[in-house]
C-alpha cells in the first residue's frame, strides 16, 4: 500500500490561498485652482455609446455553453462616490449611486471557506449574468470582478450569480430589489498541497505531476477528473470531500494512487512516497568502463515484455519503480542487453556492453 503522510491547519487558509489584487485601477487628480476653475478630470472611461461584445467561458465541463454581452448592454464599473477608497480629493461624499446609475440597486458579495468559517480573500472570480437565455442558448454576462468583497451596480431584476474559486464553482439565483442587497457565499472548500519523497529524499516539484479525481478509489462509479497534472507543492482549492490522487514521478512508470480527505476551511498537506529511483543507460565497448557508443536506441521492459519506456542517445535517463528489467540497446544493427534491479532510493547508472 502507498504510504502518505498528511497534515491539516486550519489557521491560515485565507492568508496562504489570497492574490495580490489586480492593479491599473483608474486613478483621479484634481484641477488645480478653486471655484471657477476646470472642471475635474478623472482617468476614469465615459459610458461608451456603441455597443460591446465580449464572451466568456463558465468552467466546468466541455457542455457549459458560452455567454455573450448583448449589442448595448454595459458593464458596471464603480464610479466616483460609490465607494469610499475612490472619494476623489476635495470631492464632497455622496450618499447613493451616481446619477448615471441611478436606477440601480448597490449589490454586495463575499464568501466564506465554510459556515461561519473565514472569509476568502482571494483568488475569487465573481460573473453576474441575466437569468434568461438569449436566442442562442447563451446567457449574457452583465458583469463580473475579481475582488474578494465586490460592489456591483444592477437594476432590479433576476440575475445569476457563479463564483469559482480555483477548482470550486457555485451558481445561484439571485433576486435583486430596489433596497441594497448582501449576500455571502459559503464555498465548503478547502485547500491540498502535494509533495513527493523517496525514503527521506524530497523529490524536486518540478519531476512531480498529480491527476486529481473526485471520489475515492472504492466508492464505485466513473471518476470524475478534477485537475490533470496538478503542480507538486501549490495550493488547490477544492471542494469539501474525497480524492483519489494519481501521483506520477518521470515520465516512465513511477506512480502511486491513494485517496485523500480534504476538509473545509483546512489546508491539507500530503507527503506521498514513491518507491523508485533514477536509472541511467549506457552503452559500452568491450567491457564495463569502456569507451562509450552513441546514438543507440533504448527499450527497457519488464520481465513479462512489456514496454516500459523507449529512448534514442548516448546516455538516457528515466525514473523506474522498483523490480526487475531487461534493458535491450539496439545499434548499427546489434542488439545488446542486460537485467537488471532497481531498489527504492538507490539511483543507478547501467553499463550495457557491446561485445
Amino acid at each position: 500500500m502507498p504510504r502518505i503522510a498528511t497534515r491539516l491547519s486550519s489557521t491560515c487558509l485565507a492568508a496562504a490561498i489570497a492574490v495580490t489584487a489586480p492593479t491599473g485601477m483608474a486613478t483621479a487628480q484634481p484641477s488645480p485652482g478653486g471655484p471657477g476653475a476646470a472642471p475635474l478630470q478623472t482617468d476614469l472611461a465615459p459610458l461608451a455609446n456603441e455597443p460591446q461584445r465580449r464572451r466568456r467561458h463558465i468552467p466546468g465541463g466541455a457542455a457549459t455553453p458560452f455567454f455573450t454581452l448583448p449589442d448595448g448592454a454595459l458593464p458596471f464599473a464603480p464610479q466616483a462616490g460609490t465607494n469610499p477608497a475612490l472619494q476623489l480629493p476635495g470631492a464632497s461624499p455622496q450618499p447613493n449611486i451616481v446619477p448615471q446609475f441611478t436606477d440601480r440597486t448597490p449589490v454586495n458579495f463575499d464568501a466564506r471557506y465554510k459556515a461561519n468559517g473565514q472569509y476568502v480573500r482571494g483568488g475569487l472570480h465573481w460573473r453576474v449574468f441575466a437569468d434568461q437565455p438569449e436566442a442562442n442558448g447563451a446567457f449574457a454576462l452583465i458583469t463580473e470582478s475579481r475582488d474578494a468583497a465586490p460592489t456591483f451596480g444592477l437594476r432590479p431584476g433576476s440575475y445569476i450569480v457563479h463564483t469559482s474559486f480555483g477548482t470550486v464553482a457555485q451558481a445561484q439565483r439571485v433576486e435583486i430589489g430596489t433596497g441594497p442587497f448582501r449576500q455571502t457565499i459559503v464555498l465548503n472548500a478547502g485547500a491540498l498541497k502535494l509533495v513527493g519523497k523517496v525514503g527521506e529524499r524530497d523529490i524536486p516539484n518540478a519531476r512531480l505531476a498529480f491527476d486529481i479525481f473526485a471520489g475515492g478509489l472504492f466508492d464505485g462509479g466513473e471518476p470524475r477528473l478534477v485537475m490533470r497534472q496538478a503542480p507538486a507543492g501549490d495550493l488547490i482549492a477544492l471542494t469539501e470531500g474525497t480524492y483519489h490522487i494519481v501521483s506520477v514521478y518521470g515520465d516512465a512508470n513511477a506512480t502511486i494512487r491513494a485517496d485523500i480527505r480534504i476538509r473545509a476551511g483546512q489546508v491539507t498537506d500530503a507527503t506521498i512516497h514513491h518507491r523508485a529511483a533514477n536509472v541511467s543507460l549506457r552503452l559500452v565497448q568491450g567491457r564495463e568502463g569502456g569507451e562509450p557508443i552513441g546514438n543507440a536506441a533504448w527499450t527497457v521492459l519488464t520481465p513479462g515484455g512489456d514496454v516500459i519506456k523507449e529512448s534514442i542517445g548516448a546516455f538516457p535517463s528515466m525514473v523506474l519503480q522498483e523490480g526487475e528489467y531487461l534493458a535491450i540497446a539496439r545499434h548499427e544493427g546489434r542488439v545488446f542487453n542486460r537485467k537488471f534491479q532497481v531498489e527504492a532510493g538507490k539511483d543507478l547508472q547501467l553499463q550495457v556492453v557491446a561485445r
